[in-house]
């Protein structure tokens, strides 16, 4: 169902060790083939400190190349146990590595390398067509109200320029034409420079077989700030209890839809927090964005609600914001040729702390719809509770009447016992009635 972008480009989200309170974690690192025993054996029972040691300076690790930047290291060796941060630099390396690569495996790593090969022998040989468009250019790219409502960065400016459909998703005027026109030839010029090459080209997703990951050929520091600068600043106010005020890495691509193209997207979610699309164009008629509620991954499969059923129209230039685990999809194009800009938000901190929730009430229509029921039943018996209290207080006073006459009657029995035993009875009804009318009485019925 969820709509996942390559491997490669996978934000990877580190799962922390817990421990056992005293600023420790365990960790048994698993030594990859190929590696030396004695580097790591003595090591193998010291325990990870989760608290990192700030008066601890690490060693250069600058000269070191593989798939982990030097910082990394850096920061990894903070968090050796005492007994290690004595060692030699090579011993500490071995260890470092064989705890990283418990939590990225050497499959995954090995499709990272190979696709940051792939964007460098394309950075290293491709030529682009409009040199500007790797830069910021704010009015170049925005339109003034666009720009005029994010300098405001308020949630009053940002409403009065877009517009709400239905709840969460958000459409707006957002690109000049000028950039539209721009991109969609960097586009065309790169795809052709592909063919001419005989250049394999990494598609957006598992399911468009057209397009382009922009990321690739070399816009990825602008997109990167066109995230930061212009969509993380709506998102922070629409979306803040999925991660929209800590956006920290994005996935841009465009998708083509024709008649030699896509003609359809199906029913799906997508790999992101928050999730900006944008029709550059051409001229087309059909293509249809529908939507279809929101939903965790419980629920991604449960039932649409009428109110949650919307088609949106695309227009170029025009932008439409929503969260990615909003269920949504493409209707078949009925002529022309459509292509849109996708920017997958997405936010490391949100990813992390989602795995130890089990509900999202605050954006999940359906763990919503179940907590409604949930308060509803819990309603509904408080009531029962409250009328059996209240029946039980009304019916004291005649109650208390019918004992008096009772243990009179329980007086005259001749067996001394068998009225002992009877009195003991009617006390501890009599009680009993009482407890219960004491207790309607703090619940003020």
């Amino acid at each position: 169902m969820a709509l996942d972008s390559p491997a490669e480009r996978r934000d990877e989200v580190v799962q922390v060790a817990m421990g056992n309170g005293n600023g420790v974690a365990p960790l048994q690192p698993l030594r990859p083939a190929g590696r030396p025993a004695a580097a790591t054996a003595p090591y193998l029972d010291r325990r990870l400190r989760l608290n990192p040691n700030a008066e601890h300076k690490p060693q250069d690790y600058s000269d070191v190349r593989g798939e982990y930047a030097p910082a990394v290291y850096s920061a990894l060796e903070r968090h050796l146990p005492p007994s290690l941060l004595d060692a030699d630099r090579d011993v500490k390396l071995h260890f470092m590595r064989d705890i990283l690569a418990r939590y990225w495996p050497q499959g995954e790593r090995n499709k990272v390398q190979r696709h940051k090969e792939y964007r460098q022998r394309i950075l290293h040989l491709y030529k682009p067509l409009h040199e500007e468009l790797y830069n910021m250019h704010p009015s170049t790219f925005f339109l003034p109200t666009f720009l005029e409502a994010v300098r405001s960065n308020s949630e009053e400016s940002f409403r009065s320029f877009m517009t709400e459909p239905i709840p969460g998703v958000y459409s707006f005027a957002m690109l000049q034409p000028t950039f539209c026109e721009m991109l969609l030839e960097e586009v065309e010029n790169f795809e052709k420079w592909v063919h001419a090459m005989k250049f394999k080209i990494m598609r957006p997703n598992t399911m468009n077989k057209y397009g382009a990951v922009l990321d690739d050929f070399g816009l990825e520091a602008m997109l990167n700030q066109f995230m930061e600068q212009f969509v993380a600043p709506i998102s922070r106010v629409f979306y803040p209890e999925v991660g929209g005020g800590t956006l920290d890495s994005h996935h841009a691509f465009v998708v083509e839809y024709g008649k030699d193209r896509d003609v359809e997207l199906g029913f799906h979610v997508d790999d992101s927090e928050v999730t900006l699309n944008v029709c550059l164009g051409k001229q087309f008629s059909g293509g249809e964005l529908y939507f279809r509620g929101i939903r965790c991954e419980n629920h991604v499969n449960s039932e649409t609600q009428h109110e949650e059923m919307y088609d949106y129209t695309h227009i170029p230039g025009q932008a439409v914001l929503h969260r990615g685990r909003h269920r949504h999809g493409a209707r078949a194009i009925s002529s022309g040729l459509r292509i849109n800009l996708l920017l997958w938000c997405r936010s490391s901190v949100f990813r992390e702390m989602k795995k130890y929730q089990k509900d999202f009430p605050t954006w999940c229509g359906e763990c919503q719809r179940e907590k409604r029921g949930r308060q509803s039943q819990c309603v509904k018996a408080t009531k029962m509770v409250s009328l059996y209290l209240y029946s039980l207080h009304v019916l004291a006073d005649p109650l208390l009447s019918v004992l008096r006459h009772l243990l009179l009657f329980g007086r005259r029995f001749s067996g001394a016992l068998e009225a002992q035993r009877f009195n003991l009875y009617l006390r501890h009804v009599f009680y009993t009635n009482l407890y219960h009318t004491k207790l309607c009485s703090s619940f003020g019925t």
